[in-house]
C-alpha cells in the first residue's frame, strides 16, 4: 500500500488550511500580550525616571542628576541607534533643546512632560520591534513543536542561542528547557548515521536570500561548509506568522509563493530538489485553495496553519523524520 503524502496526515482538503475567526481572535490576543510583555521594561524605566527627576525643582537641574542622561536623550527624541553616531556636544545640544522648548514651557508639570516624551520615543522603539513579532512568534511555536517531537522520540539535541549564531557555538540540552524557544535560532540532532541541523533565518549563498527555515544534512561543526553545498539541503520552508487577515492573500501568499519559487529555481542548476513547505497563521479561502493545488501537484511538499496545533505537530514530525 502506497504511503500517504505527508500533508494528507493532517489535511483532508483546502478547507482545513483556512484560519477560522476564533483562531484569528486568539492570534490578536497573543500579539497584544506579547506587546505588553515587551512594553513592561519601558514602563518600569519611565517610573524610575519620574522618581529620579522629581529631585529637580526646575528643568535645568535635570542635567545634574546622575544616572538619567541617556533617558534625557531618549526624551529628546534621540533613539538608541542614533546615539551611537552623535558626538558629546550634539547630545548636550539635544538635551538643551528638550529643556528649553518643551520642559520649561510645561512649568511645574515638567517632570510629567519629561516622562511623556520619554515614553513617546520608547513607543516608537516598541513599534519597530513589533513589526516582525508575528514571525518571531511563528519561530517560537515551530521550535517548540520540533523540540517536543524530538523529546517524544527520546532524541537528544543541541541548540544554537541567538546570541551565539554568528559564532556557531551550540549548547547541550538544558535541564530546564521551558523557555528555550525564546532564545533559539537552531537545533541539531542525530539518529544512527543520520545527522540533521535546523537553522532559522538563514541566508543561503546560492539563493542570495534569507530563508525562514532550512533543514540540512550535517553536524553543527560542519554547518558553515554545508550552507554552501546545495546537496546538504533536505528541506526549506517559509513561515508567515502575521495574523491580520487583511491582505493575507495579496501580500503574504504572493510573497511566500515567490520565495518558494525562488528556492526551486536556485536548486535546478545543481539538479537537486529539496523538500519545500509553507506555514502561515492567516490563511483565507483563496490562499488555501492555491496552497492545496500546489500540494496536490507536488510542487509543494507540506503545509500547515500555524494556529492549528495538530497541523504544526504533524509537520514537525515530518521534518524530524526526513
Amino acid at each position: 500500500m502506497a504511503k500517504p503524502k505527508p500533508y494528507r496526515l493532517h489535511l483532508k482538503s483546502s478547507d482545513n488550511l483556512v484560519t477560522c475567526y476564533e483562531d484569528t481572535r486568539a492570534g490578536f490576543v497573543e500579539l497584544a500580550l506579547e506587546k505588553n510583555r515587551r512594553a513592561t521594561p519601558f514602563i518600569e524605566q519611565a517610573r524610575a525616571l519620574k522618581v529620579a527627576a522629581s529631585g529637580a525643582t526646575r528643568p535645568s537641574e535635570l542635567i545634574e542628576i546622575e544616572g538619567i542622561h541617556s533617558a534625557l536623550l531618549t526624551a529628546a527624541g534621540v533613539s538608541d541607534k542614533a546615539t551611537k553616531y552623535l558626538r558629546s556636544e550634539d547630545k548636550s545640544a539635544a538635551i538643551q533643546i528638550l529643556i528649553e522648548k518643551f520642559l520649561e514651557p510645561a512649568g511645574s508639570n515638567f517632570v510629567e512632560e519629561l516622562v511623556y516624551r520619554f515614553l513617546l520615543t520608547r513607543g516608537d522603539t516598541l513599534g519597530g520591534s513589533m513589526r516582525n513579532v508575528g514571525g518571531v512568534l511563528a519561530e517560537r511555536k515551530l521550535s517548540r513543536a520540533l523540540i517536543s517531537t524530538l523529546a517524544l522520540a527520546g532524541i537528544s539535541y543541541l541548540w544554537l542561542p541567538k546570541t551565539n549564531k554568528n559564532k556557531n557555538i551550540w549548547m547541550p540540552v538544558p535541564d530546564e528547557d521551558s523557555d528555550i524557544e525564546l532564545h533559539l535560532s537552531g537545533l541539531s540532532w542525530g539518529t544512527g548515521k543520520k545527522q540533521r541541523t535546523v537553522r532559522f533565518n538563514l541566508t543561503v549563498p546560492f539563493i542570495k536570500n534569507n530563508i525562514d527555515l532550512c533543514l540540512l544534512a550535517c553536524r553543527p561543526d560542519d554547518l558553515q561548509a554545508a550552507i554552501r553545498s546545495p546537496a546538504a539541503y533536505i528541506a526549506l520552508g517559509e513561515l508567515k506568522g502575521g495574523i491580520d487577515p487583511g491582505g493575507a492573500d495579496e501580500h503574504g501568499g504572493k510573497t511566500a509563493k515567490a520565495a518558494l519559487d525562488r528556492i526551486r529555481r536556485a536548486f535546478e542548476p545543481y539538479e537537486k530538489k529539496p523538500h519545500t513547505f509553507f506555514i502561515a497563521a492567516a490563511i483565507a479561502k483563496k490562499m488555501a485553495g492555491e496552497i492545496w493545488a500546489e500540494l496536490e501537484a507536488g510542487t509543494l511538499d507540506n503545509a500547515a496553519n500555524l494556529t492549528n496545533d495538530d497541523q504544526v505537530a504533524s509537520l514537525s514530525r515530518w521534518l524530524c523524520g526526513l
